[in-house]
């Protein structure tokens, strides 16, 4: 550009004026492009490295300064991994800039990789760099130097009931004080009131401290005579009909002194005639201050209390000594009552208790559905591992990372002479039988020839097993599967019929076969469980939501 702009100063004097203005516009779009033209360039600082090892990818842009540039974002470096943008430089120039991005990349395989080109945008205009090649390489171990161990063989762990413990600590914790609120409300023999302990009185006693309380009370003083008779009269009445044994309440008065006369002739009461008078002019003195209105005076009526309770001693007195035979007759009563009385509470308990269990357990079945009460209070196989702790391991070689309900455990088989003539090594490990209600197993197979796998050939040999269990009426469906890593495999699935050998009875199943292999391997998933379990599918999804495989042998 420099040269250019020299050779039209030093010889743009001797162009004619009119051929000056066409000169110009002729070489204006060349000056333009020289002064906006953009490069793009990379480089690595290595292209040979060590597993988990970094490189630094290196993008320069020399452009405008009125330019945009973009750089890569994320992941674009496959199948080196993006650790980080690290740095970003700008140098300006004049109406000129360089630009600079640096990449740590990285890759925890060996082999050997090609980064792609990497697409620069300068003002939306695309511009693509380099591609490199890149060796990545196993990190060298010194044998002689570092002592080899064999592989520790897994160990079973005590099972934690920690979950379980926690639920059954819960339970006793809600039965415990529903049987506290039981108890204090219903079974413990409560403080008795006032009026419960004047209740278990005798009679006789009974009946002088309510004359007592007669006597304190402010009848007289408030001029309310017809109360003070009523109740007068009533623990008279209450008395006789108690200890006397005579229907005093709904009798009249003339009615209750003929029975008290009759019961005297009769010898069962040694009253004499004096007190049955002054009783009968009581009873008329209440009657007239009750019916009739009348009011006697405060002293009358003192003194017809004062004789009221006289007639409650000599009554009592006069009564015959009970025998024997009506004590031990007393006391059975008192003990039948008091047994009833017991009964009733714990039926009561008993009633409410049940109440709150069928109260809870229709709560429970309405919030969480009948199904899930039930497997939680009776307990059901798949429900229990899927609730468990899991566990997360590596099996076999190479190796199938996988997380289960329970550890997977190695099965030793003995192959044929014609297939150990074919296969390096085979481990296999799994968990439950193909007949039970869930199985997981794990297959990791090493070839002496470095050959494809035959994923048909081992997928027709796993369904031959299954009929060899009993599974009929196979039906067989084929998909890809990645993993989460995204290595791709081959997905066999679907359902068959297979009896039961303890009751005979048919039931539906379900299966998945997951093939995965290369030069020289295959591994192989297998997953079989009963068709309708809900909690059967959730441990499938998650077992295939963790499983991961590694293909480099």
């Amino acid at each position: 550009m420099v040269q250019i702009e020299k050779l039209v100063l030093k010889h743009i004097g001797k162009i004619p004026s009119r051929l000056l203005g066409i000169l110009v516009l002729m070489l204006f779009p060349i000056l333009t492009m020289a002064q906006t033209e953009s490069k793009v360039t990379a480089q690595i600082d290595t292209a040979g490295i060590k597993i988990g090892e970094q490189i630094q990818y290196t993008i320069t842009v020399e452009t405008d300064t009125l330019n945009v540039v973009h750089f890569p974002e994320g992941q674009t470096f496959s199948p080196l991994e993006t650790v980080e943008a690290i740095m970003k430089d700008t140098v300006r120039d004049n109406s000129r800039m360089i630009v600079q991005q640096v990449y740590a990349l990285t890759q925890f395989d060996s082999g050997s990789y090609t980064i792609p080109p990497q697409r620069v945008a300068i003002n939306e205009q695309p511009f693509f760099t380099d591609s490199f090649n890149i060796k990545v390489a196993d990190v060298v171990v010194d044998t002689t130097k570092q002592k080899m161990y064999d592989i520790k063989p897994l160990i079973e762990v005590d099972r934690s009931y920690a979950k379980i413990w926690m639920a059954i600590l819960w339970i006793l914790l809600a039965l415990g004080i529903i049987g506290g609120l039981v108890y204090w409300f219903f079974l413990r023999k409560k403080p008795l009131t006032e009026e419960e302990k004047e209740a278990l009185l005798p009679p006789y006693d009974r009946a002088l401290l309510e004359l007592k309380k007669l006597e304190n009370s402010r009848y007289l003083i408030q001029d309310e005579y017809k109360k003070y008779y009523s109740e007068l009269t009533d623990i008279v009445r209450s008395y006789l009909e108690e200890d006397v044994n005579v229907s005093a309440l709904e009798s009249t008065t003339a009615q209750l002194i003929t029975k008290l006369e009759l019961l005297k002739d009769a010898g069962e009461l040694n009253l004499d005639d004096e007190t049955i008078r002054q009783f009968q002019k009581i009873l008329q003195t209440a009657d007239l201050v009750k019916f009739a209105k009348s009011k006697p005076s405060t002293s009358v009526a003192e003194e017809d209390r004062k004789l009221v309770e006289q007639i409650v001693v000599r009554t009592h007195d006069a009564l015959p000594e009970p025998t024997e035979e009506d004590l031990m007759l007393t006391e059975e009563y008192q003990l039948e009552l008091a047994k009833k009385k017991q009964r009733k509470r714990i039926i009561w308990a008993a009633a409410i208790f049940a109440g709150l269990l069928v109260l809870g357990s229709a709560f429970s079945v309405a919030y969480y559905g009948f199904k899930e009460v039930r497997d939680t209070v009776f307990g059901y196989p798949t429900k229990e591992l899927l609730e468990g702790e899991w566990v997360a391991s590596s099996y076999g070689y190479p190796p199938i990372e996988i997380e289960t309900p329970d550890v997977l455990v190695r099965q030793e088989m003995e192959l044929p002479e014609e297939t150990k003539e074919l296969i390096n090594e085979f481990q296999t490990f799994s968990y439950g039988s193909y007949i039970g209600v869930f199985s997981v197993a794990t297959s990791s197979v090493t070839y002496k020839e470095k050959a494809d796998p035959n994923f048909e050939a081992a997928i027709g040999a796993t369904l031959a097993s299954f009929e060899q269990y009993g599974l009929r009426n196979i039906i067989t469906k084929q998909e890809e599967f990645e993993t989460k890593s995204g290595i791709a495999g081959l997905k066999t699935y679907g359902t068959g019929n297979i009896k039961n050998p303890v009751n005979n009875q048919s039931r539906r199943a379900k299966y998945n076969i997951l093939s995965f292999g290369g030069k020289g391997f295959m591994q192989q998933i297998i997953i079989t469980w009963e068709d309708g379990d809900d909690y059967a599918e959730q441990i499938v999804a998650r077992i295939l939501t963790s499983l991961d495989v590694k293909t480099q042998v």
